[in-house]
Formats: C-alpha cells, structure tokens, sequence
C-alpha cells in the first residue's frame, strides 16, 4: 500500500468487524521532514464525514481495509487541526512548484511509506504518467507499465520529495505549513520568475504574496512578459505596489511603471519617497531605447584629491541594496568626470595614495540620448561592465552597467529574430516549422480552403468563358503554385535559422533535399488530386475540353509545386553563402524571387497545355 489513491475508497472497520465507511482522505501534520499521517477521514452511512486520529484509533491497514482498535461505540470524533492539511483535498491534482527542478507540476498521486504496522509517512508527489495511469484506476496502470517494460521503455516512477514541495494551492481555512514556501523564497529571482511564469493566472498573485517586498521586488524585474508585469502590480495594493518600486534599482522601477496607465503610475510615484520618485521621474524623462532610459542614477563618484582610505569609507558607507559597484570614478574641481578606477586598482591600492593619480583618464562615455543598442555595443568593444552617461558638460547622470546591457542585446537580438520569423526560444513566430513533413501537416488547411474556392470559380468560369478568355482559366492554379513557393522559401529560412552551427561539413544538405522532395511529392499529390475533383464537381456538362484544360492546369501547377520544393536547397546554399561572406540577404526578396520564377514557369507550361489541347 504506498500510493493515496490505492488508500481511498478502502472499507473502515472497527474491531468487531463492523464497517462504518470507506476511507476518503488521510491528513498530516506540515512540521516534518517526511511528515506522518495524523488523522484519517472517513465517509460514514448516509455520506456523513468523520475524522479520527489515526495514531490513537488505527490498529493496522492492508489491502482490504483498515481496522481499528476499538468498537465504534468507543471511538471519538475529531478535527483537523490547524498544522494539518489533507492529502486528497490540498494536494492532490493541484499544482505545486517543485523547488528542486524549479518548475510548476500537478500532483497525479502521492507515495506513502508504511512503518510498522499503523504508521505512514509521505514521501513525495507523484507527478508523472504513471501516477496518472494509477489515479484513473491502478489495474490501468499495471497494465500499462506492463506493456511499457516488455517494449523494453519502462514507465518511471516521478516522485518529487515533500521537502522540495511548496502548494501553490490552499483550502480556505487558515492552514499554515512549515516548510510551505520557505523553500521557494529561497530560489533566484529568476527561477521564481520563471515559476509564475507557468502558473495559471489565478495563482500567481497567491504565490506572489508569499514573498517578502525585496524579494517581490527582485523576482517582478526577472519578468520578461510586460503584461504580467502589469498584472502582478495591479494585484497589490497601492502601497505594497509603491513600497516594492522604491526597493528596486531606479531604472528597473522605471521600466515597470511606465508599463502602467498613467493615473496608476503617478499614484505609486507619490506614495514613494522623495528620492527614490525623483530618480524615477527623472529617467522616465527620458526617451526610451536610450542611455539615459537604461541607466540607473546609482553609481560612486568623488574627487580625484580624495584618497583611496575616503573611497573605502564612501563604499562602506552605501546602502546594502546599493547597485552593484564595479567602477569608481572621479571628478575634477569643477564636478567633471576625469577618471575611473576598477575595485581590483584600489584594494591593491596604498591608503593614502590619491585617486587621481591612479584612476585611468581617457574614461569612455555616452550622451544620455544615445540609442541603447549603441551604448551595449560600446560596452561590448571595450568590454565594460559599466559605462557612465554624462551631460554636454561631462557631468554624471548615470550609469549602464553590464546587466541592462545584455538585457538590451537579448532584446535586439529577439526583436531581429521576429522580423527573420523566428522567435529568441528558436519558436516559429510565424507558424512556420524546420520540419518539412509538420511544415506540411500545419498548413493543409490552405489547401482545403483553395480546392473550394477553385470549385466555385471554376463552375462560374464554365457558364460565363468561352473560347476568348481561355487565358482565365490557369487562374485557379496559379494560386497554390505562390503560395507553395512562399511557403517554401520561409521553411528553409526557418531551417537555417535553427540549424546553422558554422560546420559546412555537417550541413545536411542531401537530407534536406531529399525530405523536401518528399514533402513536395505529397503537396503535388494533392495538387493533381484536387484538379480530379475540381473537373468532377464543376464541369457536369457537355464541355470536356475545358475540363481537360482545367486538369492540365492543374497538373502543370502540381509539377511546378514539385519543383520549387526541390529547388529549397539552392535557397538554403544562398543563406549559407551569405553568412559566410557576411552579405545581407532579404527573406521577402528570396520570396519573390521564388515566386517570380515559379509564376513565370507555371504560366509558360500552362500555355503549352492550353495550346495542345486547342490544337487537338
């Protein structure tokens, strides 16, 4: 007996033998390691609930039931206490936050270890296919399991231990659980970013108010989705709101409030102190994608006559949330930038050495206007981890340092993999894909919707043409021959984003060739079965020779269409080219190209047909 589900629904006897229900749920006590299973609940006659302690009443349990010490006579009913939750009501099939592979699951089951011949801890949660084989019912998951093994792919158990569990939802009544999210406001910002990140909408603000202000405060600015920056904010109260900005660094707090709608922004700018809503205001004044919009006002500046024993009292003497500290720079009599030093130059530094003769003087800097891809990619060339930004005059505003920078570079980065198609994950933002056979299977709806409009048009180019407007009649192909060229044309560049790892030797060009032929064989395929239909449906009269014409038209544009798929490898040699000899190469202009010659090709094969078949 080690799982819940194979616990539930067992018979309760008392030790007469009489049964007085069917087990429903098992509660623990939260204050332990592997906690112990305290009270056990029932459903009694008439689907009346009772809990008893288990400690106190149960005798033993098997896989027929389990049995208790005492007649029912004798038992005492009990509650469940304040430090206990029940393992089928608060945990099972909810979501918890695995804190140790930092991810949101669901719970399918939970494992029990029986010690003794009436105690039972929990171990963990189940969250894999098995605990969902066995909450279905525990003959389908033997059977299955069975199957999976003798295919020689055993199904694994996938127990996440209790002590890495943190519920993300509770029942109404004020449980408190010792180890509930102590553990998750021991991850990285980042990793509990990415947790609510994956949790339904609902739970986010539950999981979000778990955490103190500065650790709130960290995690929101690990958040990429701009609208759930928003979200999480307008969760709280206008205070809390307020009072996790003003921990923040200014030009994160920046960011976030300028998410906001204008009256929200202003009211948690003056609930703010005054310092910490100047700062802000004065980076929103900003336009933004600048240096001036990305720096935070944060930074150690003195005069060069200081020594370094007064830079050591200047450091000392910041703030514990302080931005972090990677230059200190100085200033002449005049408050005019002069020199920057490393931290490494003034710990190895005599303490009374003055700053100016040891900071380095041609101090690289940017105008608080600068784009902000500009001022990465200063960084980047002089390999800063801060750059201070100064006024006409060279005076300090602030400083980028290294982490907005590379922020900016994931952002440019991403936003060019967008205009390519692609999204910074190596997601399709386009719905293409670098398979060919999924490429084909995503996007045959535009077949269906093209064979039925190719119908109509053609039974109303049947009533209406006669033999002057022949030229009309390869209009009903002609549009699955662009579009496969189109489609063609994005699917190789989408290949080539995903897989160029620099290796001419490894590209596959013979494999990509060779399952795109295939792929155009199926789409071609198609193509010549829907011209079939096309004929069947709309020419029910005398008038075979515009049937034929409509079925070579067709068959010219599925020839065409075999064509172009073949052709992908030439596309993808081009890109490679390019690359390689860094030319700028446009997708939109491959497109066209592609398309320019496969309208071109389609129309002189179609002329042909019409020609022979007049001729005949």
């Amino acid at each position: 007996m080690n799982y819940l589900s194979e616990m539930l629904k067992l018979p309760v006897i008392d030790s007469t033998g009489e049964k007085m229900g069917v087990v429903n749920d098992l509660g623990i006590a939260t204050g332990e390691v592997f906690p112990r299973v305290t009270s056990l609940a029932f459903q009694g006659p008439s689907k009346t609930p009772f809990m008893i302690s288990w400690r106190k009443y149960v005798d033993h349990f098997d896989d027929d039931g389990v049995y208790l010490k005492y007649p029912s006579t004798d038992i005492r009913f009990s509650y469940l206490q304040p430090d206990e939750v029940l393992l089928a009501r608060d945990i099972m099939n909810k979501q918890i936050v695995d804190t140790q592979g930092m991810k949101v699951v669901r719970v399918n089951d939970i494992k029990l270890s029986a010690s003794g011949e009436n105690q039972l801890r929990l171990l963990g949660a189940e969250v894999g296919a098995r605990g969902l084989l066995r909450a279905l019912h525990p003959a389908i998951e033997r059977a299955v399991s069975a199957v999976a093994k003798a295919l020689g792919k055993p199904l694994p158990e996938d127990i996440i231990a209790w002590s890495y569990m943190d519920l993300l939802e509770r029942s109404t009544q004020q449980i408190k659980l010792s180890v509930s999210h102590k553990t998750l406001g021991e991850l990285h910002p980042a990793d509990i970013a990415d947790i609510i990140e994956q949790l339904d909408p609902r739970l986010r603000s539950q999981v979000f108010a778990q955490l103190d202000t500065s650790q709130a405060a960290e995690a929101i600015t690990e958040l990429d989705d701009d609208e759930l920056v928003a979200e999480m904010l307008e969760g709280l109260s206008d205070r809390d709101a307020s009072s996790m900005l003003a921990m923040m660094d200014p030009d994160d707090a920046a960011a976030l409030i300028d998410e906001l709608d204008y009256e929200k922004a202003e009211k948690l700018l003056r609930l703010m102190g005054v310092k910490e809503e100047k700062a802000i205001r004065t980076l929103l004044g900003y336009e933004d994608d600048t240096a001036g919009r990305i720096m935070t006002s944060e930074f150690v500046a003195l005069p060069g006559t200081a020594t370094v024993a007064d830079a050591v009292n200047a450091l000392k003497r910041l703030d514990e949330d302080f931005e972090s500290v990677y230059y200190l720079y100085t200033t002449d009599a005049d408050g005019v930038l002069s020199g920057v030093l490393s931290m490494r130059a003034l710990v190895i530094a005599e303490s009374d050495e003055l700053l100016r003769d040891l900071a380095y003087r041609d101090v690289v800097y940017v105008e608080p206007d600068r784009d902000q891809e500009e001022v990465a990619e200063e960084m980047s060339k002089y390999n800063l981890a801060a750059i201070p930004v100064c006024d006409e005059n060279r005076h300090i505003l602030g400083i980028v340092t290294v982490d907005d920078a590379m922020d900016v570079m994931t952002e440019e980065h991403q936003e060019d993999l967008q205009i390519a198609g692609v999204s910074a994950s190596g997601e399709n933002t386009t719905g293409e894909t670098s398979h060919a056979i999924a490429w084909f299977v995503q996007r045959q709806y535009w077949i269906v919707v093209w064979a039925v409009c190719s119908v109509i048009m053609a039974s109303v180019l049947n009533t209406l043409c006669d033999n002057s407007m022949l030229f009309i009649f390869p209009m009903c192909a002609m549009p699955v021959v662009l579009l496969a060229a189109t489609r063609m044309v994005a699917f190789v560049k989408n290949f080539f984003l995903e897989n160029d790892d620099g290796d001419d030797e490894k590209r596959p060009y013979l494999w990509f060739w060779l399952q795109n032929t295939v792929t155009g064989l199926i789409l071609a395929l198609v193509v010549y079965l829907c011209g079939q239909l096309v004929a069947t449906a709309a020419f029910t009269d005398i008038t075979v020779w515009k049937a034929q014409l409509f079925i070579s038209c067709f068959n010219v544009a599925a020839l065409v269409t075999l064509l172009s798929s073949m052709s992908s490898v030439i596309y993808l040699k081009v890109l490679y080219w390019c690359d390689e000899h860094d030319k700028a190469v446009s997708g939109t202009a491959m497109q066209l190209t592609s398309v320019l010659i496969s309208a071109v090709l389609f129309s002189a094969l179609a002329i042909l047909a019409i020609v022979s078949i007049m001729g005949a």
